[in-house]
């Protein structure tokens, strides 16, 4: 299909000429002799053009007003303007409303079938972000969280409100696999700087000295092997989100220059001397308690306070079971594309083990498990047998496979415990065995009381005393 342009010329000599000319170059050439009658092409028949090529001086009025217009109505494409009489400040408004160029007519033919060369490469850049933005906006609206229940619902009427507003920082709370990245990128993508960049970092992810560069940037000669500039995360994300996933992980050092640079709206890169301005939001997420880790001194309390202008706390699955209904179905068509299956039937020994499975992974041990079992299907029946969940829910809401005695801890390894269900159980073993002192089970399990201390909040472990 042949891009449109939209002619905006009173001459009718000029006007036939260069619809002869352009549509020779296959446009689709469009004209109007006028601004209401352009107006009328653009409002009432929806017209959308890639370029328009406009008199400046028509009998109705100025081309700048109609452009004023188009950009107040969110109308794209790029405008080059063609005057025989310009003045400076014509010129100054049509730059400040964005037009493309500002020509003096007559314009060589040759001259101007550059500028509208020039003029379709960036309006064609322009559409094809726009429709990215798009996608994704429709990729990542709330309605991306799926499941049916009421705890869901209220999360996602709370992202409904949260996205409609302006906020320039949310703390997102929830366990290991719930969905926190998930809920981070409707709350960007469906909020007031959806056209901006969303830049996502997991602060667990780098040592602390890289992770300055990462998000500061520096510059070159900084340090050994910054052998060039390089702009930083927060730079990368200038007018949009930031992302920083694992946000206790942050060293304390960084944690002090970050609250500057969202105080302030500024930052040094390593090693410079001058400061940038940024406009970012940021989105914080944890699967810890990050009251705790102020109140023990490890994250800092003003940062803290800074970042909770809202807590959006994303339930744990087993508190909403009810979404089963909606996510078992989703994830096996997801995987039946993946893996070119036709898994239709799942029998109702398969929906017994998954609702009666205590979920300590969430929605992405549940995630795994369906893939598991769909790329594993002979047909169209959801092999339950692939499952491999352990035991159902015990009287506590944990699973209830273990074998104990005085010494010792035997665990199963026939697929029946998650990863991190041994790993908890090892622990509070040793929690046991030490009457609650995390100094002596690091001893016994050969790390550090910091590692251990990690692990018991990561888990939800209780120490009794």
């Amino acid at each position: 299909m042949a891009d449109t342009l939209l002619v905006i010329e009173d001459e009718d000599l000029l006007a036939n000429e260069l619809a002869r000319h352009y549509r020779d170059s296959g446009w689709e050439v469009v004209h109007a002799a006028d601004l209401g009658a352009a107006k009328r092409l653009l409002k009432e028949k929806s017209l959308d053009p890639l370029v328009v090529l406009s008199d400046m001086n028509l009998p109705d009025g100025n081309a700048l007003d109609i452009l004023e217009w188009a950009r107040n109505h969110t109308i794209g494409g790029e405008w080059i303007l063609l005057t025989a009489y310009g003045t400076i400040p014509d010129s100054v408004r049509a730059l400040r409303l964005g037009a493309f160029e500002f020509l003096e007519k007559p314009c060589p033919v040759e001259r101007l079938d550059l500028v509208v060369a020039g003029a379709t490469r960036s309006a064609r850049a322009q559409r094809r972000l726009h429709d990215q933005t798009a996608a994704h906006n429709r990729r990542y609206s709330p309605e991306a969280f799926v499941g049916s229940s009421s705890a869901t619902s209220e999360l996602r009427r709370m992202m409904h409100k949260l996205s409609s507003v302006p906020l320039t920082a949310i703390i997102i709370t929830g366990e290991t696999g719930t969905g926190k990245g998930l809920a981070a990128r409707i709350l960007h993508y469906s909020g007031v700087r959806a056209a901006a960049p969303m830049v996502e970092i997991n602060c667990a992810a780098l040592p602390a000295e890289l992770l300055e560069s990462e998000l500061f940037g520096h510059e070159g000669g900084a340090f050994t092997g910054a052998k060039g500039r390089h702009r930083g995360l927060l730079e990368q994300a200038n007018g949009g989100t930031i992302f920083l996933d694992e946000i206790t992980e942050l060293a304390p050092g960084l944690q002090a220059k970050l609250l500057k640079a969202i105080e302030d709206r500024r930052l040094r890169r390593v090693g410079g001397e001058r400061e940038i301005e940024v406009d970012v939001q940021v989105l914080a997420a944890s699967n810890r308690n990050l009251p705790n880790h102020v109140a023990d001194g490890s994250f800092r309390a003003d940062l803290y306070h800074r970042l909770s202008v809202f807590v959006l706390d994303v339930p744990p699955l087993r508190s909403r079971m009810d979404d089963l209904d909606a996510l078992v179905p989703l994830f096996v068509d997801e995987f039946n594309v993946v893996a070119d299956k036709c898994v239709r039937d799942i029998p109702d020994p398969a929906w017994n083990t998954l609702r009666g499975y205590h979920w300590p992974g969430n929605v992405r041990e549940l995630r795994n498990a369906i893939e598991r079992c769909v790329l594993l299907s002979d047909g169209e029946r959801f092999p339950v047998e692939w499952l491999q969940l352990g035991q159902p829910t015990g009287a506590e809401g944990g699973p209830t496979t273990m074998s104990v005695d005085s010494g010792s801890l035997q665990l199963p390894v026939d697929g029946s415990l998650s990863l991190d269900d041994m790993e908890k159980m090892i622990i509070e073993k040793a929690l046991d065995r030490t009457h609650g002192n995390v100094s002596s089970a690091a001893r016994i399990l050969g790390t550090t009381r910091q590692t251990l201390r990690y692990r018991i909040e990561k888990h939800h472990i209780e120490i009794s005393d």
